[in-house]
């Protein structure tokens, strides 16, 4: 008995012992979490339209990964991209800086001048673009590297052929990025890309992408890091398995199929509904890949120090390319100068910021996320480019900052059925200066969203000052101004509009049909491609 007592204190002390070294351990870790700079991870969709996600109300997309960030997180309600095509967007993030300032003005490949107006008889030349990151700016990736960060890229570009990659441009690594804007050979292997190989047939880009980054995470864990996963995700050509494909024709189905799916925008047919099955799995399999990023996260005890943004490069495509998905009630899409073109998914989650907002309806663009994560981060690198984004950080801590501003700088023409603009928003207003005819219109945002009714004539002293503010800042950045085309032939113009409004739209309506037969089955792989000019 006597031994028997001694035994059970020992092993008493024992697991006392052991008890308390495992919180002392615990505690240690934790301790070292809230130590340590939080690690980014910025998630960049490809063409994902604001109403693409079950957060923001699709009743059709299913979006429940991404719907964790905005609901553990901030949304930004007004959130913007830095204009209405990618490259541009993208290189605006990168660099804090509106598109007019680093000169990237178009998706880098696009025509200009009398060879774009000669292909596609328009009333303007385009103006010429910047085709690479200037050298002389220091990106985000370059400035968090400086900050002590390992730096990582995943997938889509577009901003340049060498020197222009991401590897020169702040990226200790770079999975998948290269020059061209889609993925080239689609989203199942074979696919085309020198910096990714695939590894069997049938492999999914989205995934594989998202794996690579939480490879990189699990590899990093115990430093800094920053990941920009760039899905090319949901850029056409759009694909998806069998099995989502017939999900998503039953749940239309389900919905009810509206006979017709299309109406005539100013220049080419919209789509009006979301009901594309192809489109939809395709959607889907971009959130699950951020699944895939976020289950890594918490597995490895990262997820509370770990910011993390979610956003896209601009509008939904209702128009042009795929016709993928309508932006309703918000007008237009990619390539459009009206809200479904640059308005935005906009989500960060800050997790050392408790009891924050949890919707911001300031508008906000591209340009802001280089300081606000800078700010966020404690880096204190300074830009040697004029930074034109400001840090969030006081909203996301529940404070005010003052009005200012946006401004977007597009003399091109859309592939979708936009047209060369410069636009201002300041506060409630918008006002588009259309460059073909020089004509403006202004809305008012909060009572019209979906930019119905312009309003210039019976807001003359708004719409004066707001065309004074953009001429000036213009001026100031030297934007460059498209000039007319002296060829333009305007009766061949109405004759295209006339094929475009008969015969393209009975061409997208009999597609859509297609898509949503029961008997639909592109190809021995079942998944297709449509390929698309950026």
């Amino acid at each position: 008995m006597r031994i028997n007592r001694v035994v059970s204190l020992v092993c008493c002390l024992c697991f006392t012992t052991v008890f308390i070294n495992g919180c002392k351990n615990k505690e240690a870790i934790v301790k070292t979490e809230k130590s340590k700079k939080p690690n980014v991870i910025f998630i960049l969709a490809d063409d994902l339209g604001v109403n693409d996600l079950s957060y923001a109300g699709s009743k059709y997309y299913e979006t429940p990964n991404i719907d964790r960030i905005a609901n553990e997180g901030v949304e930004f309600t007004q959130g913007y991209a830095a204009c209405q095509v990618c490259s541009p967007s993208r290189a605006s993030i990168l660099t804090g800086q509106f598109t007019v300032n680093h000169g990237i003005t178009d998706w880098i490949g696009a025509e200009t001048g009398e060879k774009w107006a000669k292909r596609n008889n328009t009333k303007i030349l385009p103006s010429e673009y910047v085709h690479t990151i200037l050298t002389e700016d220091i990106t985000i990736a370059e400035a968090m590297k400086a900050g002590g960060y390992k730096t990582f890229f995943a997938g889509k570009w577009h901003l340049g052929d060498e020197p222009s990659t991401p590897e020169n441009n702040g990226f200790d690594i770079n999975i998948g990025g290269w020059e061209v804007g889609s993925p080239k050979g689609g989203y199942y292997a074979p696919w085309d890309n020198p910096k990714l190989k695939y590894k069997y047939e049938g492999e999914n880009l989205t995934m594989r992408l998202a794996q690579e980054t939480v490879d990189f995470i699990t590899e990093n864990k115990d430093k800094p890091f920053f990941a920009y996963l760039s899905f090319y995700a949901v850029h056409g050509p759009i694909e998806t398995t069998e099995q989502k494909w017939n999900k998503y024709r039953n749940k239309a189905e389900a919905q009810g199929i509206p006979n017709s799916g299309f109406e005539m925008e100013r220049v080419l047919p919209i789509r009006v509904v979301q009901d594309n099955p192809v489109y939809a799995g395709l959607v889907e399999s971009m959130d699950d890949a951020v699944g895939l990023v976020l289950d890594k996260l918490k597995e490895l005890h990262l997820d509370e120090n770990t910011i993390i943004v979610f956003t896209s490069d601009n509008g939904g495509v209702a128009s042009g390319d795929a016709f993928s998905t309508s932006n309703l009630p918000l007008r237009g899409g990619k390539g459009y100068q009206w809200e479904g073109g640059i308005r935005e998914p906009y989500l960060m989650k800050v997790p050392q910021l408790k009891n924050g907002p949890k919707k911001i309806e300031y508008p906000v663009s591209g340009v802001d996320f280089y300081p606000t994560l800078l700010d966020l981060t404690g880096v204190k690198i300074k830009p040697t480019q004029k930074i034109d984004g400001i840090s969030l950080a006081p909203l996301l801590k529940g404070k005010s900052v003052n009005e200012r501003a946006l401004f977007w700088h597009y003399p091109h023409y859309g592939n979708q059925g936009g047209e060369p603009v410069s636009i201002i928003r300041r506060g409630e207003w918008k006002l588009i200066h259309y460059w073909e005819d020089g004509h403006d219109e202004l809305y008012n945002l909060h009572k019209d969203m979906g930019e119905k009714n312009e309003v210039s004539k019976s807001n003359v002293t708004v719409a004066t000052q707001l065309r004074k503010e953009l001429d000036n800042f213009l001026t100031e950045t030297k934007a460059k101004i498209p000039v007319q085309n002296s060829k333009y032939d305007d009766a061949l113009s109405k004759k295209q509009y006339e094929n475009r409004k008969t015969k393209m739209r009975s061409d997208l309506e009999k597609q859509r049909k297609d898509f949503l037969s029961k008997d639909f089955q592109p190809n021995a792989n079942w998944w297709d491609s449509k390929t698309t000019k950026d």
